[in-house]
Formats: structure tokens, sequence, C-alpha cells
């Protein structure tokens, strides 16, 4: 018979192993930033490498089916200076992010039949093997649905998950050539119909991290509010954020450990009809430009014409301007202080953000990391 204290340990072990995927106390979340190369050379002498886990090199096009390097004497340089930054950070994984919402539009046309999908997976895995890196990011806006002008059908739904499982298939092999292993992930919104046009249940299986673009919740109009929110206001019927959209990829199968919560290190900012900025809806009369956080915590947070205020249920700022009635969108040191210790409370994978150039002065990739450092 066993004793009780013995019980007592067993009960405690099953309840370990019973915890899933979710990352334990020792696992050290992942910090994934987005970095646009589509602008040109990345001044990676800038990059505070040792506060991140990850880069997603964006972007990859995609053009005649194949995955295709748009500017390739710049994009060959970067990729070198990139994985130069291994030598600050030896952990540190570089991928190739594929598509985004200007190169998303020959997706579906890429990956239409079996012999389309594992030529356009090899020419993906021949970037990454070619520039010596770690992966493949998947920004494909939007399977199934429109995006900016991409092709979209319904056939959408299944290849979706077929290239995954051809990416992961051609990494695998790769794998074998070199003995490091690589990485599938895909970005992803939160909003409803992306789970009508994907399958993530089975999707999931071949990816090692789900970035979800928990941001642009608003963007051209004719309302304004919170961009990246992490909880509703209850102001707004059928409003997203990020927790909605963590609880849909979790309802649909996704386990918590490989979704990554994302951080907008951007604004968005609007000049609204009304003059209360508390008055629901916010109605806008036109769209205007928010900024980076460097420029929004340097420049607006500083000029008196603006106020700050704190969404507690929302866990979200905002700023008005009552002269020129502009209201300003953002994610702040206390909304992404928030979103860490949701990760940590949530069993996340970790946070991912876009994009690393509009916060250069590192505001918030250092918050991230005060409250993500520690085990």
């Amino acid at each position: 018979m066993l004793r009780p204290s013995y019980v007592l340990t067993l009960l405690f072990i099953c309840a370990l192993l019973s915890a899933g995927m979710a990352p334990g106390p020792t696992s050290k979340p992942i910090v994934l930033a987005y970095v646009g190369g589509f602008r040109g050379l990345v001044n990676t002498d800038q990059i505070a490498v040792e506060k991140l886990t990850h880069i997603n090199y964006a972007f990859v096009d995609v053009r005649n089916n194949r995955a295709w390097l748009h500017n390739l004497a710049t994009d060959s340089t970067n990729f070198r200076k990139l994985n130069n930054l291994k030598q600050r950070n030896p952990d540190l994984k570089i991928l190739i992010s594929i598509g985004g919402w200007s190169w998303s539009e020959n997706f579906s046309d890429a990956v239409l039949s079996d012999t389309a999908r594992v030529a356009f997976a090899a020419s993906a895995v021949d970037i990454v093997r070619q520039y010596q890196l770690d992966g493949v990011d998947i920004d494909w806006e939007y399977p199934g649905m429109k995006g900016e002008d991409n092709i979209f059908r319904p056939e959408d739904r299944q290849n979706f998950t077929l290239l995954f499982k051809a990416l992961r298939d051609q990494l695998n092999n790769l794998q074998k050539q070199t003995g490091k292993p690589y990485l599938v992930t895909t970005a992803l919104p939160g909003f409803d119909a992306i789970f009508t046009h994907t399958d993530m249940g089975q999707a999931q299986q071949y990816l090692d991290y789900i970035n979800i673009m928990s941001y642009d919740h608003y963007t051209g109009g004719p309302l304004a509010g919170h961009h990246t929110n992490l909880y509703p206001t209850g102001q707004v019927p059928n409003e997203q954020s990020g927790d909605r959209a963590v609880q849909a990829y979790r309802k649909a199968g996704v386990p918590a450990s490989k979704l990554l919560l994302g951080i907008a290190f951007y604004g968005r900012a609007w000049q609204l009809q009304q003059d209360n900025p508390n008055t629901h809806p916010r109605t806008i009369a036109k769209v205007e430009r928010g900024g980076g956080y460097t420029f929004i915590k340097d420049s607006l947070l500083t000029n008196p014409a603006y106020k700050r205020y704190w969404d507690r249920k929302a866990k979200a700022p905002y700023l008005y301007n009552a002269d020129l009635k502009r209201f300003v969108s953002y994610d702040d040191e206390a909304s992404v202080k928030a979103k860490c210790r949701y990760v940590r409370k949530k069993g996340l994978g970790g946070v991912m953000f876009w994009e690393y150039s509009s916060d250069p002065k590192t505001y918030l990739l250092s918050e991230i990391d005060r409250q993500l450092r520690q085990p």
C-alpha cells in the first residue's frame, strides 16, 4: 500500500503532466520581432538582439508560384547581417516571412495542386538552405477571403493546411542533411472569418508557432477604436480583442504553447466627428497617420495638446487632441505589461510584434524584456 505522502506526490506529478503543452516554470517565452527588409537595408547594429528569441524577415514575395526575393542584393545583404547577430545571441532564430498584406495575391495559385505546393515549398526551403536561416513563416492575407488584391477560392482552406505539410516535409529533409531543426510558423488575424476559411486544428500539427495579429482591429473606417486591445471595452458589439482571438484559436484546436500574442509597435489615428472621445460609436471624419511608438512617446505624449486615457476594461491606452479631434490608439508600456502577464497566466508561447523599426529606442521591447526575462 502506498503511503499518503507518496500518493500526494503522484497526484502532484499527474497534475503537472495534465497541464498539456503549456510552458512550465523553466520555459523561456518567445519574443519574436518582425523586421522589415521590404524598405531596404536593415540597420542591424540598432537591433537589441539580446532581448529577442526570433526574427521574422519581412517579406519574401510570391512570384510565378515560387518564393521570390524581391531585391536579391538587398535581401542577401540583410540575411548576412542578421546572421551576424547570432554572434551576440547564439540562440537567435531567423526565419523568412513570405507574403504580407501587399504580396499575398498569388498564394492561392502557388499552392493549388500537389505539384505546385511541392515546388513552392522547395523554393522557400532553398532560400533557407542558401542563406543558412532557421525556417519559414507564412503570412497569407488571406486564405479563402479577400485581402488587398489577392486571388482566393474555396480550396484555399484545405490547401492552407497542405502548404504547411509540404514545408514541414521538406524542412525535415533539410534537417537530415544539416542536423539542424527548422521552424514553420504563420501569422494570422484573430477575426472570426479566418476560422471559416482555415482548419487550424489540422494546420497546427505542422506549425511551431502561430503569430496572432491581435492588432488592426480598427483601420480605415467608418469607426475608430482600440486597434490592439487585450480585452473588449464592453461598449462595442462583437468587439475584437487579443483575448477573444486567443480563445478562438484554442477552441479551434491550437495548443496554448503554440500561440504568440501580437503587440503593435505603431499607432493608428483618426479625426473624430464628435468632440468627446468617449462617446460611442466613435464615428470618424478622416483617417490620419498614427506613427511608431518612439514617435508617440517622444512627440505626442510630451505634447500638452494630447491627453492620455487608459481603458481599464480593455487594458488599452489612447490619446486625444481636443483641438484636432484626433484619436490615437496604440500599445504602450502599461498595455505591454498587461499582455505579457496574460501570456504568463494563459501559458502562451510568448509574444510577437510588428514591426521593429517603429520603436527604435526600444521602449516597448525593453518592457517586454522586463516582463518575460525571468522564467
